[in-house]
């Protein structure tokens, strides 16, 4: 026991841990004095449930009852603050100094989830004693030491629907009475050591419980909603958890204010940045929206918008979401699951798409790259090596997009029909192909006239060099960066027409224009016969040239065969480098072994034969020479 000033404070351990205070009034009123700040006690606070709530000074306004509108619980004619909890005779001392509340006799259901560690079963210790009252189901004024049930005002009889109704369903609800020791905090891996919580606010019953009174103390709302320390930036959370990647993420340390448009990101805290709400921007301990790791919304992308709508964060990420071609994060619910996704298949989830499986919320961070490097705001985050191997985290670019656009079965089918088919873009740029965009390792190609400084044959690129915004950085646009939605299909940073017989134009292949030439290509200086075909026969850039790669031949040559077929006089459909010619038909123009370099019929051996007898210029029956 300590004197301070004029109150007697009774010192000890929390409930549950074999504490035998006498009851004294004076244990409610205050705690102790620190600096300029007072302890708060139970008289006045939303725990006081008499009959005229006092109002002690040392109460801060905004944890009064009446705070937030409404009228205060409270009885109608009880003034008795403490019984409501406590009795010096006839309580029940199990898991409680002098209990005078009956426990709740209905099963609850815990939390649960598939990257927890802890397996909580039913309520125990303090936590029990917090759901006589928190549950909803047992009478406010059925007491132990009272012969009849309390009355209270306005004919409330039990807790009133609200945050603090947790109700029976404790899923979505932060976990409570389960051991908290060293194997759960080695076993989970983002834990601290429990030892570490000497000396700390955060304490766990006798039996190593963590309870409800690890975060609250019914007895002082100093720090509002009855919490054991202030939790500005998390710090309460913290104590326990150890988040990885967490100390260097920008949620942890942006300063970034609500503009005041738009709904309320922090409508349940009094953080007014980034940062002072930190896991609560996302998280919610109690009545969380996804019960699964407590988000704040049931749809997991409401999560980020409630900040990524351009009026905390400077970019509107959700309005890329509404455009043509998007990662369609809206199309699916409760399928991202973290623990199937890195731990068991990275690879062959189901199929979906939301904004964890780029984005690590508690890694993501301020940092550019360059080219393969991923930038900060993939950090943290699980992808597919170049070898088709997992890696967490990952470093490059390319493979956060392995994820999905490579060795997974339900990867989907390619936009274009391709004479060789093939949708893994892993192989496509592993550098086994003949010919491929640089994106994992260099371009085997030494001389391509076309391209546009500062890009050279030995340059690397993103994936996000073509699949981007359309009004993003990239595109000279003032928009977010990254494919979260563009105005081009397939997610396209620039319009590129996949279809033939559009007059050539800068916008219509303005993604090709980009990296290449305009001007070089149609002076023909990569290719003799460029202008002819992209300009005369209104050939698209896509019709010859798969922008992926080609596995067999050089220069991304893999026809469209939506408009290319097999030659009518050989019988081929290919691309010959050596020679420059194709074998195809085309825009109803066969093409038998035509010399891109001589526009002309290339005599070959094993394709055209003389008929012996027949002259020198003797031609097999039915082919013939045409003028083009």
């Amino acid at each position: 026991m300590k004197s301070i000033g004029m109150f007697t404070v009774f010192l000890g351990d929390p409930v549950g841990s074999g504490w035998r205070p006498a009851l004294s009034l004076a244990l409610l009123v205050v705690g102790a004095v620190s600096g300029t700040g007072f302890a708060e006690s139970v008289i006045g606070s939303r725990h006081d449930l008499s009959v005229t709530p006092k109002r002690d000074p040392l109460i801060s306004s905004r944890h009064r009852p009446s705070a937030g509108g409404g009228n205060p619980v409270k009885a109608l004619v009880e003034k008795d603050v403490c019984t409501f909890c406590h009795t010096p005779h006839g309580g029940m001392s199990t898991d409680g100094p002098m209990w005078n509340r009956y426990d709740s006799t209905v099963s609850y259901t815990p939390y649960s989830s598939s990257t927890a560690k802890a397996h909580p079963g039913q309520p125990t210790g303090a936590s029990k004693l917090c759901l006589s009252c928190h549950d909803g189901t047992v009478a406010l004024g059925m007491l132990r030491n009272r012969a009849k049930e309390i009355t209270f005002a306005s004919g409330i009889r039990r807790m009133r629907s609200g945050r603090a109704n947790l109700g029976t369903d404790l899923a979505d609800d932060h976990p409570v009475s389960f051991v908290y020791d060293k194997a759960l905090a080695h076993a989970n891996g983002q834990l601290h050591d429990p030892a570490e919580l000497k000396g700390r606010p955060v304490r766990l019953d006798r039996r190593g419980e963590l309870q409800c009174t690890a975060c609250h103390s019914a007895h002082n709302n100093q720090y509002g909603k009855f919490l054991v320390m202030d939790n500005t930036a998390s710090a309460l959370c913290n104590v326990c958890h150890d988040q990885r990647y967490w100390p260097a993420s920008i949620h942890r340390t942006s300063n970034k204010q609500w503009d005041g448009a738009g709904p309320d990101p922090w409508p349940r805290t009094e953080g007014s940045t980034v940062a002072a709400n930190a896991c609560e921007s996302c998280h919610a301990p109690h009545t969380a929206g996804t019960k699964q790791r407590l988000l704040n919304f049931a749809n997991e992308e409401d999560n980020c918008y409630s900040c990524h709508n351009g009026h905390v964060a400077s970019k509107d990420v959700q309005r890329e979401f509404g455009k043509l071609s998007v990662h369609p994060v809206a199309q699916t619910r409760d399928v991202h699951d973290p623990y199937q996704e890195y731990q068991v298949d990275p690879i062959n989830a189901p199929r979906h798409v939301e904004c964890a499986d780029c984005h690590n919320p508690h890694a993501v961070k301020s940092a550019p790259a360059r080219a393969p490097m991923a930038a900060g705001a993939l950090a943290g985050v699980t992808g597919i090596s170049v070898a088709g191997n997992k890696v967490t985290p990952l470093t490059l670019q390319y493979e956060v997009c392995f994820r999905c656009h490579a060795d997974s079965r339900a990867r989907g089918s390619a936009r274009v029909n391709r004479q060789f088919a093939q949708t893994n873009t892993r192989l496509e740029f592993d550098g086994h192909f003949a010919s491929y965009h640089p994106v994992a390792v260099a371009g085997k190609n030494s001389l391509v006239p076309s391209l546009i400084a500062p890009w050279t044959t030995a340059s690397l690129m993103y994936c996000t060099d073509c699949h981007n915004n359309d009004q993003g950085p990239g595109a000279g646009g003032g928009g977010p960066n990254g494919p979260h939605g563009s105005a081009y299909v397939p997610l396209l940073e620039r319009q590129l027409v996949l279809t033939d017989f559009s007059a050539e134009g800068p916008d219509i292949y303005a993604l090709c224009y980009k990296c290449h030439s305009r001007t070089s290509l149609l002076n023909d200086e990569s290719f003799k016969q460029h202008k002819k075909h992209i300009v005369d026969a209104q050939t698209a850039c896509t019709t010859c040239h798969d922008a992926h790669g080609a596995e067999t031949v050089p220069h991304l040559v893999n026809f469209n065969t939506r408009y290319v077929s097999p030659s009518k006089t050989n019988g081929k459909l290919e691309y010959v480098d050596q020679s420059k010619s194709c074998s195809l038909m085309c825009h109803n123009k066969d093409h038998a072994a035509l010399s891109a370099l001589t526009n002309s019929v290339t005599t070959l051996t094993n394709s055209i034969s003389f008929l012996p007898g027949s002259g020198t210029n003797a031609l097999p029956s039915g082919i013939r020479f045409r003028r083009r």
